[in-house]
């Protein structure tokens, strides 16, 4: 075995592959050789292009079922899955329609559960492969105005431990804890520039997470690099959150 992060001829599936973090996966994996497969309910204006090369963007609420076992079944094979379809807005648990939350709960944890669910009987066909989900801080502490979110990242870390040790030897099942990034949707939740580089320096590393900062973490997980490595979960969050005491506490240092 060759130690490399050259995917040539491997196939890899991303849901929700064509914007933001998901284009970010997309063309880390189109630079290391693989085909792309990027889903995503509505087709983007463009599509991720890396290496002279364009992912292949399918239809498809993962979500569904059905639609994710029709998906599946119109594959020959597939080497990776990239479980990065989520997202939630701010939104108090007590607040909206409850409704609004379980479809929360449905997007950043079910929808994993359906796309490994169905593409299993694929990776296996290729004689195994790796299933990287996307994670998020959020499932790790208190997640206030997002608590249906926190919840559901918390749920798909003990979802990739579950499946690490059920799908094992032959599909190793990974994880990535994403602290914030800078999207094209970063304003939304940062503000203009001025607020995003005020969130930006509270980061030990003084900046946000670019998409392809994930899509090459997602890449080592997938190569020959990570074969030992399973049920893992890779920080990525620039160094975490300076701990409030620290500012809080009325104590004089040197």
């Amino acid at each position: 075995m060759s130690l490399t992060l050259d995917l040539g001829g491997k196939t890899a599936v991303v849901t929700g592959g064509v914007r933001g973090v998901g284009a970010g996966i997309s063309r880390a994996f189109l630079e290391a050789g693989a085909d792309v497969v990027a889903v995503a309910r509505r087709e983007p204006e463009s599509l991720p292009e890396a290496g002279g090369r364009t992912a292949r963007f399918v239809s498809l609420d993962a979500r569904d079922p059905d639609a994710a076992q029709a998906f599946a079944d119109g594959l020959d094979h597939v080497d990776v899955l990239v479980n990065n379809a989520g997202g939630a807005p701010f939104l108090p648990l007590a607040d909206g329609e409850l409704r609004t939350h379980l479809k929360i709960i449905e997007l950043n944890l079910v929808s994993a559960l359906i796309m490994a669910r169905a593409l299993r009987p694929r990776l296996l066909a290729g004689g195994g492969g790796s299933i990287v989900n996307i994670g998020s801080v959020s499932g790790e502490r208190p997640s206030p105005g997002t608590a249906a979110y926190g919840a559901a990242k918390a749920g798909l870390h003990n979802l990739t431990r579950s499946l690490a040790v059920e799908w094992a030897p032959h599909i190793r099942v990974n994880s990535l804890t994403l602290g914030m990034v800078r999207t094209e949707q970063a304003h939304l939740h940062y503000g203009d520039e001025e607020g995003i580089a005020a969130v930006a320096g509270t980061v030990p590393l003084g900046r946000l997470a670019d998409p392809y900062d994930v899509g090459a973490a997602c890449v080592f997980l997938a190569s020959d690099l990570a074969s030992y490595v399973t049920g893992s979960s890779l920080l990525l969050h620039g160094g975490g959150e300076r701990p409030a005491f620290l500012d809080a506490a009325n104590v004089n240092r040197p």
